[in-house]
């Protein structure tokens, strides 16, 4: 099961940092993220999602090959693949992994204009090898889900990283 973990930064670029780095800690195993996305919540008030996976791109590349194949079975392929991008796109346009993009505005609603936040759901990680990481990027625990004892232990450890 995945936990969620939500950080508030002063700017996009600090988070989209942060979120880097993550990927960076992933390929040496010491975090997994089943998804990663930064709220920027912009000068005029209007929420805009940072997200990594593109449900769009992917359901266009796969609805264009199937449409590719199907089409060549009917001597049109091209047409097969346009169609299939269509479609695909719409699907995936509609699909929703990871954190709820709702969710993400709610709390982005919350943010002041200019800051920013990293949205992580994290399957398991070397808390003891991440926190030190992340800490120095400074950053506030706006919501976990995190029982409140193991919330409280992540709060009291990255205090405690930051100061270092």
């Amino acid at each position: 099961m995945s936990n969620l973990v939500a950080i508030s930064y002063p700017d996009v670029q600090t988070a989209t940092m942060v979120r880097d780095r993550l990927f960076q800690m992933q390929k040496e195993n010491l975090i997994t993220l089943e998804d990663a996305a930064v709220v920027e919540r912009k000068q005029d008030g209007k929420i805009k999602l940072h997200q990594v996976n593109s449900t769009v791109g992917i359901g266009a590349a796969g609805g264009a090959l199937w449409g590719g194949l199907i089409g060549l079975l009917f001597f049109m392929p091209l047409l097969g693949m346009a169609l299939g991008a269509a479609g695909g796109a719409a699907g995936g346009a509609m699909t929703d992994v990871g954190v709820d993009d709702d969710f993400m505005k709610q709390l982005g609603d919350k943010l002041e204009p200019g800051s920013a936040a990293l949205f992580l759901l994290i399957v398991n990680s070397t808390p003891d090898k991440v926190i030190p990481e992340i800490a120095q990027y400074g950053g506030h625990i706006m919501q976990t889900s995190l029982s409140a004892e193991d919330e409280a232990h992540l709060r009291e450890a990255a205090q405690a990283a930051q100061k270092k």
